[in-house]
C-alpha cells in the first residue's frame, strides 16, 4: 500500500498550455483546469481517479487545514500545542465513531467505501510529494515544525466538526431551572411551536449539575487557537438562508435557488468550491475542503441548498452509581457495568498520558462523581451509523429528480437541515433532514435518569420528517426559523426552540413581492441589510423629543432612514448603537442574575416585550416602556460621541473601528510583522447585523456569516454565480489565498461556470494528472 500511494512527481513542461503531474495511484490521466477565480474543475475518466484528485488538489491548497482537522479528529493536537489541548484529545477519542466501518461507509453512497478511501489515498499522496519536496509544505508547517501526517477513512467520518444539537442547552435550563423555577424559566424562553416538559425527576438533583459536567464534549466544540488573544470571542451563530423559486415567478420560466450557510469567517475558508466530472458524475459546487463530494450546487439535472434545521438529536443521562463500584450503574433495577477504553495521548514538554474512557450503553461518559455516586453520559444520535456532517452528499450529487432528492436526503443523518431542490423540469421542494430520536417519555429538554424510564423509541424516517413540492404560492424560503406547517403529524419531533425569525421574514416577503423574479435580484436578497428589528423599535421613539442637539438630532436622521444598515450610513450606526443598549438593558433588567449565566432571551421576546409593554411594566406599560426607549436612545448617542466624537459624519457604521471585517490568520500572534501582513486580512467595511438577511454578526469585526454563496437560474447552468471567502487556497504565497476577498467584502459574486467551453475561456491554468509508472 505505501509503494502504491508513493508520489513521484516529474513537473514537464508541455508545449503550449499546461503542465504534467506524475502521480502514483491513479488509473488513467486526470485533466485540471483552475479558473481564474480559483476553482478547480476536474476531469477524470472514472471514479477512482475523480475523487483521488479531488483529495489531492484539496490537499494541496489547503495542506495546514487538512492537518489541523486530522489532529482534531485523531485527538492529536496534545503532541504540538502542549497540555493545554489535552482536554480537547480526550474528547475527540471519547465522541468518536467506534462502530462497523464498513456499515459507515456504505452509509455515505452504495460505493462509499471505495470512493472515501480513492479521496483519502489522493490526500495522502500530496502528502508524499511533500515529503518528497519539502518546499511544497506550508510556511505553517515550518513554523510549528511538525510534518502532516497520513490520512485514514476514519479521519474522514470524524464527528468533531458537527454542528452539535442541544444537549448543553438541556443542561442549562435544568440549571436556571435550579435557581429560579420552572415559571420564570419558561418567561424567559421562546418555546415553540409548542411547550416542552421541564419536569426535573425527582432522582436527579440539581444542585449537582452546576459541577463540570460536559468539560469533554464542551472542549471538542471550542474555538481552536494558538495562543492568540486577538480572536473573536463572539459567540458564533450556525445560520443560513436558502430559497427556491418556480419558474411561474421568475423572468426566465425555469426555477432560481439560492443557498447562503452562515458560519465560522476564517483563513482559510471552512468551505471549498469545486467541480466534479467523470462518468456518472458532473457536479459543481460548496462543501468542506476535507470530505469528498460537493454538500451544496448542482449537477446537470437539478440544484440543492441546506440550512440548519433544528434537531434535538443529544440527551444528557444522570445515573446512580454502586456503593462501591464507581464503574457500575444501575439500569432497569440491577448493576450494570460501563464499557472501557484505555487511549495513550503524547504531549508536547510532557510526558505521556494514559486515560481511561468510559462509555454507558447510552454513550460517552462525560463525568464519574464517585463521593456522590453520580455518573453522566450523552446519548448522541450522531455517533450512529452515519453520523459524519455532510458526508451523504455524495448521494444527491447523483440525484436526477425529486424522488431521488428526496431518497438521498433519506441518508442524511447530521445536521439537521432544510434541504431544498430545484430540477430543469421545473420542480422545486423542501425535505427536512437529520437523525431524529423519537421520545414519548419526555421531552429532549432538560437531562434525564439513565435507569431505563427514558429511552428513545427509534428514530423518525427522514422522509417522514416535515416536506413539500411545488408550493401554491410558487417559493419557499428558510433562515433557520419555525417554517413546519401546523398540521405535521410528528410536532413533537421537531425542535422547541428556534432562530430568531426576522431574517426568514425579510426573505418571505421580498419574494412575495417578486413575480418575475432574476439572478440579480436573489444576489441583492442575499446581500440585503434591511433591519426588521430596526423597523419595528424606531417607530417608537420618532415621537420624542431631547433637550441635547446631538440626540434630537440623531432621532431626526432615525425618522428619514430607510432601516438598511449599509455601511455608510449614519443613521445605521446610531440606531445599531441604540439597538445594542436596549437589548443590554432589558436582558440585565428581567433576567434574574442567577440565571443570567444559562438563557439569553432572544431578540424577538425582547421586541415582544416592547410591542406589548404590559408584559413587562404592569404599572404603567407604555410610561414605563418609552422612559426605558429615551434612556437607552440617549446612553447610545452618548456612547456615539465617546467612541467618534462630536462630528456625526464620523459615525458612519462600516468603518475600522465599528462595523468591518477583519480575518486573523490562526498563527497571526507568532509570525514576524512582514508575514502578518501577508497572512491577516482586511479591513473592509461592513453592514448588516445578525438579523439581516446578510447576516453579518452582532460585534463591531464580523467573525461568522455568509463565507460562501451559491444562487443558479436553471434555465441556464453557466448564469450561477459563487462566492467564497477569501480565497480557495490556504497558502499564502499563492495568488488564491485572498483574491476573492474584497470582492466578497463588497459583496459581489463571480460566475461558477458549468460547461468545459466557458470554464476553458475563463482559465488560469491547466494540469494534467499523470498515472505515474
Amino acid at each position: 500500500m505505501k509503494n502504491r500511494l508513493t508520489v513521484f512527481l516529474v513537473l514537464i513542461t508541455i508545449h503550449g498550455w499546461g503542465q504534467q503531474l506524475a502521480v502514483k495511484g491513479l488509473q488513467s490521466p486526470v485533466e485540471v483546469i483552475r479558473d481564474k477565480w480559483g476553482i478547480n474543475h476536474i476531469y477524470a475518466q472514472n471514479e477512482h481517479d475523480l475523487f483521488f484528485a479531488q483529495g489531492y488538489c484539496a490537499a494541496k491548497d489547503r495542506l495546514f487545514q487538512f492537518e489541523i482537522w486530522r489532529r482534531q479528529a485523531t485527538g492529536t493536537l496534545a503532541e504540538i500545542m502542549g497540555e493545554e489541548e489535552l482536554k480537547r484529545d480526550i474528547g475527540a477519542r471519547l465522541f468518536s465513531y467506534r462502530g462497523d466501518m464498513d456499515k459507515e461507509l456504505a452509509h455515505y453512497h452504495p460505493r462509499g467505501k471505495n470512493i472515501i478511501q480513492s479521496y483519502v489515498d489522493g490526500v495522502n499522496a500530496f502528502i508524499d510529494a511533500t515529503r518528497n519536496n519539502p518546499s511544497l509544505l506550508p510556511f505553517e508547517f515550518k513554523l510549528l515544525g511538525i510534518q502532516p501526517g497520513k490520512w485514514s477513512p476514519q479521519v474522514v467520518v470524524s464527528r468533531h466538526q458537527g454542528i452539535r444539537s442541544n444537549v448543553g442547552q438541556e443542561l442549562n435550563i435544568a440549571r436556571a431551572i435550579g435557581r429560579v423555577g420552572e415559571k420564570k424559566v419558561r418567561e424567559l424562553s421562546w418555546f415553540h411551536p409548542l411547550e416542552p416538559d421541564l419536569h426535573m425527576d425527582s432522582t436527579i438533583d440539581v444542585s449537582l449539575l452546576y459541577d463540570d459536567i460536559l468539560g469533554p464534549y464542551e472542549a471538542v466544540n471550542r474555538e481552536l487557537q494558538f495562543r492568540s488573544d486577538d480572536l473573536a470571542t463572539e459567540k458564533l451563530p450556525e445560520g443560513s438562508n436558502n430559497w427556491i423559486i418556480s419558474g411561474s415567478r421568475t423572468a426566465s420560466g425555469f426555477p432560481i435557488l439560492a443557498n447562503d450557510p452562515h458560519r465560522r469567517i476564517s483563513v482559510p475558508s471552512l468551505r471549498y468550491i469545486v467541480h466534479l466530472s467523470a462518468p456518472g458524475w458532473d457536479v459543481i459546487g460548496g462543501g468542506e475542503p476535507v470530505i469528498p463530494g460537493v454538500s451544496i450546487g448542482h449537477n446537470q439535472y437539478g440544484a440543492w441548498g441546506l440550512t440548519i434545521f433544528e434537531t434535538d438529536a443529544e440527551d444528557l443521562y444522570v445515573y446512580t452509581l454502586h456503593p462501591t463500584n464507581p464503574f457500575q450503574y444501575r439500569y432497569n433495577g440491577s448493576w450494570k457495568d460501563m464499557n472501557s477504553v484505555t487511549e495513550t495521548f503524547k504531549v508536547k514538554g510532557g510526558k505521556d498520558t494514559t486515560v481511561t474512557l468510559y462509555f454507558t450503553h447510552h454513550g460517552p461518559v462525560t463525568k464519574i462523581d464517585a463521593v456522590r455516586r453520580k455518573a453522566y453520559a450523552i446519548r448522541c444520535a450522531w455517533l450512529e451509523p452515519g453520523g459524519a456532517p455532510y458526508l451523504a452528499s455524495l448521494r444527491i450529487d447523483q440525484a436526477t429528480n425529486w424522488e431521488e432528492f428526496r431518497d438521498a436526503c433519506a441518508y442524511s443523518h447530521i445536521p439537521g437541515e432544510n434541504m431544498i431542490w430545484a430540477d430543469k423540469k421545473g420542480n422545486i421542494g423542501w425535505q427536512a433532514v437529520g437523525i431524529t430520536p423519537i421520545r414519548t417519555t419526555h421531552s429532549g429538554m432538560v437531562p434525564v435518569p439513565g435507569d431505563g424510564r427514558f429511552e428513545w423509541n427509534g428514530f423518525l424516517p427522514i422522509k417522514e420528517r416535515p416536506h413539500l413540492l411545488n408550493p401554491s404560492k410558487g417559493f419557499f424560503a428558510t433562515a433557520n426559523q419555525h417554517v413546519t406547517p401546523s398540521d405535521y403529524p410528528h410536532m413533537r419531533t421537531i425542535a422547541y426552540t428556534w432562530a430568531d425569525d426576522y431574517r426568514g421574514n425579510r426573505v418571505n416577503e421580498v419574494l412575495e413581492k417578486m413575480t418575475k423574479s432574476t439572478l440579480e435580484q436573489s444576489m441583492a436578497l442575499q446581500t440585503d441589510y434591511y433591519s426588521i428589528p430596526a423597523r419595528e423599535l424606531v417607530p417608537m421613539i420618532i415621537g420624542f423629543s431631547f433637550s441635547d442637539s446631538l440626540t434630537e438630532e440623531s432621532r431626526a436622521r432615525l425618522k428619514q432612514w430607510d432601516k438598511r444598515l449599509e455601511p455608510n450610513s449614519i443613521a445605521a450606526g446610531i440606531y445599531i448603537m441604540w439597538e445594542r443598549e436596549i437589548t443590554q438593558v432589558l436582558r440585565k433588567r428581567f433576567t434574574p442574575s442567577l440565571a443570567a449565566s444559562y438563557i439569553t432571551v432572544q431578540t424577538s421576546t425582547l421586541i415582544k416585550w416592547l410591542n406589548n409593554p404590559e408584559q413587562i411594566f404592569p404599572l404603567d406599560p407604555i410610561g414605563e416602556r418609552n422612559q426605558l426607549l429615551k434612556i437607552t436612545f440617549e446612553t447610545a448617542v452618548q456612547r456615539m460621541k465617546v467612541r467618534f466624537g462630536n462630528d456625526m459624519n464620523q459615525w458612519k457604521y462600516g468603518q475600522i473601528n465599528y462595523k468591518h471585517v477583519q480575518i486573523k490568520h490562526p498563527l497571526s500572534a507568532l509570525v514576524s510583522d512582514s508575514l502578518r501582513k501577508q497572512i491577516d486580512l482586511g479591513p473592509f467595511p461592513r453592514g448588516g447585523s445578525g438579523l439581516t438577511p446578510n447576516a453579518n454578526g452582532n460585534a463591531d469585526n464580523q467573525t461568522a456569516g455568509a463565507s460562501f454563496r451559491f444562487i443558479t437560474d436553471l434555465s441556464d447552468w453557466d448564469k450561477a454565480v459563487m462566492t467564497n471567502t477569501p480565497g480557495q487556497s490556504g497558502d499564502p504565497s499563492t495568488p488564491f489565498y485572498q483574491n476573492l476577498f474584497e470582492e466578497w467584502a463588497t459583496n459581489r459574486f463571480f460566475p461558477a461556470y458549468y460547461s468545459k467551453s466557458k470554464i476553458i475561456n475563463a482559465a488560469a491554468g491547466k494540469i494534467m494528472l499523470m498515472p505515474a509508472k
